[in-house]
């Protein structure tokens, strides 16, 4: 699990999450997810909690690489990497996120799949650079 493989993807993926995430959300989707709210109102904070943000950041990127170098069984690359994302990012992105449409009015159905192609995307970028890290670090 502290392979230096996987500490090394840990970090790297970590900081892939913390910016990546603001990239993604918080500048170039954001207007286009804030016009597909649904109902609920005041959900978002209007500055994040750095600090919880970033623990739950490298908790992300270490569960993220320590099953990544499972599934990867050695076989590591972009390619892998990158299958073993959009995997992630389908799950989390449009699993997660049409049960939470079913069951909260945060997202329109619009806004819903939007996030989760979002995801798709976040957890792509994650997992080629799980991929490159594992395919180099031995």
């Amino acid at each position: 699990m502290f392979s230096k493989s996987n500490v090394i993807s840990t970090i790297v993926t970590g900081i892939w999450a913390f910016m990546g995430g603001y990239l993604l959300w918080g500048i170039l989707c954001a207007d286009l997810l804030n016009e597909n709210l649904g109902s609920a109102s005041g959900v978002g904070r209007e500055t994040p909690d750095y600090v919880h943000l970033g623990i739950g950041c490298l908790i992300l990127a270490l569960v993220f690489s320590t099953i990544y170098k499972k599934w990867g069984a050695g076989d590591y690359g972009i390619g892998s990497g990158l299958q073993f994302g959009i995997f992630v990012g389908v799950m989390t992105g449009f699993g997660s996120g049409l049960i939470d449409f079913s069951t909260t009015n945060i997202y329109t159905i619009t806004g819903s799949l939007i996030n989760g192609v979002i995801y798709a995307v976040f957890f792509a970028i994650m997992g080629i650079l799980a991929g490159l890290i594992f395919s180099k670090v031995k």
